[in-house]
């Protein structure tokens, strides 16, 4: 359950203070954690100890000591050393290694609980009734952010993400799948949208600034209960996926910002074949060529406005009006109309959104 890493960093810590050598194998003869060399000499002497119904004894200039989880035997520690006060030592050591147990099974627990409450397969009355148990606020504000990477990930990118937000019990940081961190965040009362896109930041340079791997960040919305987790876990899920399909220049994609992607999203294919035949007669809108294109995405950047679009384009503002009668006569649609700019502006989402639905097939 506790990590070599952590179980080392502990030994280390104490063997600074103390002087005390020490060593934890477990009730199969591996050694864990040690601070002095030729361990496994003992291993033979801590299985007969796991046998033996002492909790402590000496053996081979090393005092023994079990480390139980409740009544479960985890770990046998060995404290070696001169001083008088190697017994106390290996009691102090044991005192902590048990302290640390009771830390990582609450940890196992509380990270099981939110992994089941974000996919949804929790009854309302479980919720509130293991919430209680593990003292978790069940009325706070929160937000589910997930943070994708382009790889599986490993145990130091989750302690990563711990460090970087500190080892407050209130937020959580879990994982569902190979690729994905998720974080479940507590929200301030004063903390909105604004604060998010900020904390979302943070977690994206940490990764820059060690690891050269594309790294997306989606969130939800703020849910008030802790029943609405699962939702903004769905939300932030449903931002990740519009996010590659419309936003693909970004890094950090929110539910709220999504706009029309999010309804194209849930559009289903059929449907959206038929739209598009029937606007554009069997062509694609995204047959253009690339001056006419550009030209297209330039005038919907600047709401339609003819001026400043030829500006930007560096061309005549009759050139853009021959360009934009040329697209009219073409497909029936003058931009220059709202409603048919709208169409347009649908029509070549919808062929951006089949495109990645079908490349996703293969």
């Amino acid at each position: 359950m506790i990590s070599n890493q952590i179980l080392q960093n502990t030994i280390d810590g104490l063997k600074g203070i103390t002087r005390i050598d020490l060593c934890i194998i477990d009730t199969e003869g591996k050694v864990l954690a040690a601070t002095f060399q030729n361990t496994d000499s003992y291993v033979k002497a801590a299985l007969a100890f796991v046998e033996s119904p002492a909790d402590s004894q000496v053996f081979l200039g090393c005092q023994f000591f079990k480390v139980f989880d409740e009544h479960q035997l985890e770990y046998i520690l060995l404290a070696n050393g001169d001083s008088e006060d190697v017994y106390m030592v290996g009691k102090i050591a044991s005192f902590q290694l048990q302290n640390l147990l009771v830390a990582y099974k609450e940890r196992f627990d509380k990270d099981n609980f939110v992994k089941n409450l974000l996919l949804d397969n929790l009854l309302l009355v479980d919720i509130y009734n293991r919430a209680k148990k593990l003292h978790i606020d069940t009325e706070a504000r929160r937000v589910v952010f997930i943070v994708e990477t382009n790889r599986e990930k490993d145990g130091n990118e989750l302690e990563k993400v711990r460090g970087l937000l500190g080892s407050k019990s209130k937020d959580f940081i879990t994982a569902v799948d190979e690729k994905n961190i998720i974080v479940v965040k507590e929200v301030l009362e004063h903390e909105g949208y604004d604060d998010l896109n900020k904390t979302a930041e943070v977690i994206l340079n940490l990764f820059h600034a060690s690891e050269e791997q594309e790294i997306r960040i989606a969130y939800g919305t703020i849910v008030n209960e802790i029943k609405e987790v699962s939702r903004s876990y769905k939300e932030a899920r449903m931002a990740s996926d519009v996010g590659k399909i419309f936003f693909e220049e970004r890094n950090v994609v929110a539910y709220s910002t999504l706009g029309i992607g999010r309804l194209i999203y849930q559009l289903p294919i059929p449907l959206c074949k038929m739209f598009i035949k029937e606007i554009f007669d069997g062509k694609s809108p995204d047959e253009f060529d690339e001056e006419t294109l550009s030209t297209i995405n330039k005038f919907f950047e600047n709401s339609l406005n003819v001026s400043e679009t030829s500006r930007q384009l560096y061309i005549h503002r009759n050139t853009l009006v021959y360009r934009l009668d040329k697209l009219q006569k073409s497909t029936g649609l003058d931009l220059r109309v709202f409603e048919d700019a709208i169409t347009f502006k649908i029509a070549l989402m919808v062929v951006k959104y089949m495109k990645y639905m079908e490349s996703m097939d293969y």
